[in-house]
């Protein structure tokens, strides 16, 4: 009989996706039953301040096992890591912290036998050599970054744990993330939300990317609804656990920049590629999620106009 979730913990809850996120867990399942931690602490943060919190460094495992037994944990979020251009600046930091992380995660859920365990992946497990256009849920993967290194490792590490040692773990290929609440983490996808925010200070943008440059882009929302329902599927009814192909958005630099441009009229964008435009071109233009939309009901929400209008007007609100 499957057991319901009732304490969580999340990890990386500073981060763009954990501070969204945590906000949500807590309105499902209050406020004291969701664990918020990073590696540092934000005073002015909700996150910090909005219900439990503690400083956690995921690379060490009797931190984390210590923190999952004393506050009776059952599921956790995992969500700390550290991304791909950030980790092309620190290759070792990037394996330290998104392998050995995501391992002392998984031998706690073991050892505590938690309800279940949500480790994201990302589109960046993908390489040049993977088909770029309606990219396979099986297919190819050699990625050309450590970061994507670490996140193809890490599927094949949290399927062993599902299959050796029968620890209900659960992840989804995350695209580039969009939203209008935490600011950029050093990912090949920034520009899709710098642009934005640049949009309303300045009313102009050079954006590190070509403007034909297409990627599978996501809505905040629509990420946290993904997570969340992938989270919440019949463990019975999965096929996958560890890389489900998730899609939404499949646009270019370009089209961003026209759609800010039909609500902000004399908006300028200005191209110069640099190092993240030789990691975006390893990666997928779009997304086959057929599988995910199969067996866990997955449809985002979000079409690109919407998603901007709503980005501009919250953005406006904040700055």
């Amino acid at each position: 009989m499957a057991r319901n979730i009732q304490r969580i913990l999340i990890t990386g809850a500073l981060g763009q996706i954990g501070s969204e996120l945590t906000v949500e867990l807590r309105k499902r399942y209050g406020s004291d039953n969701v664990i918020a931690s990073d590696i540092r602490s934000d005073e002015n943060s909700t996150v910090v301040n909005g219900g439990p919190w503690s400083i956690l460094d995921v690379t060490d495992i009797e931190a984390v096992s210590t923190l999952v037994r004393s506050q009776k944990i059952d599921t956790i979020f995992h969500m700390a890591a550290i991304l791909s251009a950030t980790g092309e600046k620190n290759p070792m930091l990037c394996w330290n912290v998104n392998m050995d992380g995501t391992l002392n995660i998984l031998e706690t859920a073991r050892e505590e036998s938690l309800v279940r365990v949500i480790i994201p992946s990302s589109i960046a497990a993908f390489g040049p050599e993977t088909p770029r256009d309606n990219t396979p849920q099986k297919t190819i993967l050699r990625p050309k970054t450590i970061y994507g290194v670490t996140k193809v490792s890490g599927e094949l590490l949290c399927d062993y744990y599902v299959q050796r040692f029968g620890v209900d773990v659960r992840g989804l290929r995350y695209p580039g993330i969009i939203s209008s609440e935490t600011p950029p983490g050093g990912g090949t996808t920034d520009y899709a939300v710098e642009i934005y925010y640049k949009a309303i200070e300045e009313g102009r943008y050079t954006c590190f990317v070509r403007r034909n440059t297409m990627l599978p882009m996501m809505y905040m929302p629509d990420c946290i609804k993904a997570t969340l329902d992938l989270a919440d599927a019949d463990f019975d009814n999965l096929s996958h656990h560890s890389d489900f192909n998730v899609g939404a958005l499949s646009v270019t630099a370009g089209d961003i920049a026209e759609s800010i441009s039909k609500f902000i009229p004399g908006f300028e964008v200005t191209y110069e590629p640099d190092f993240r435009q030789q990691i975006a071109d390893t990666w997928p233009s779009s997304i086959d999620d057929s599988l995910a939309r199969k067996e866990w009901g997955w449809e985002p929400d979000w079409d690109l106009d919407s998603m901007t209008a709503d980005m501009l007007e919250k953005l406006k609100q904040k700055l």
